[in-house]
């Protein structure tokens, strides 16, 4: 096989879970192959560079095998390899994500009773 449709060979690395997310991301151009935008049908060959945008990141590979069949997850990184900066870049977003948690602002509900009992004993009622 020497090359295959983009929105199959996605699906079949794993980046989206089905071929019509695949496709839809290709629509709204969030996948680039060899610095163009690439529509669903475009085809993707062994050494051509691919640039990803979904819900985990950025990614910018590089196609190593084809295929349009769906195999187990252990096996789907097989077909591509990531650059360096795009997993350190990555990474980088991820950790800068997880210590924004850290900084979000207190609920808008209610306290609950359990905060309302720490709550007094923070101003020395009990």
């Amino acid at each position: 096989m020497t090359g295959v449709r983009i929105d199959k060979w996605l699906w079949a690395a794993r980046f989206f879970k089905t071929r019509a997310l695949a496709s839809r991301a290709c629509e709204l151009g969030r996948i680039q192959s060899n610095d163009q935008q690439a529509k669903a049908s475009r085809e993707v060959h062994a050494g051509d560079r691919v640039r990803v945008k979904n819900e985990s990141g950025e990614f910018d590979v590089e196609v190593l095998t084809v295929s349009d069949m769906r195999g187990p997850a252990a096996i789907a990184p097989a077909l591509y390899r990531e650059t360096d900066a795009s997993r350190e870049l990555r990474l980088r977003l991820a950790a800068e994500r997880k210590a924004m948690l850290a900084f979000e602002g207190v609920s808008e509900s209610k306290p609950s009773k359990r905060d309302r009992r720490e709550i007094d004993r923070f101003r020395g009622r009990r």
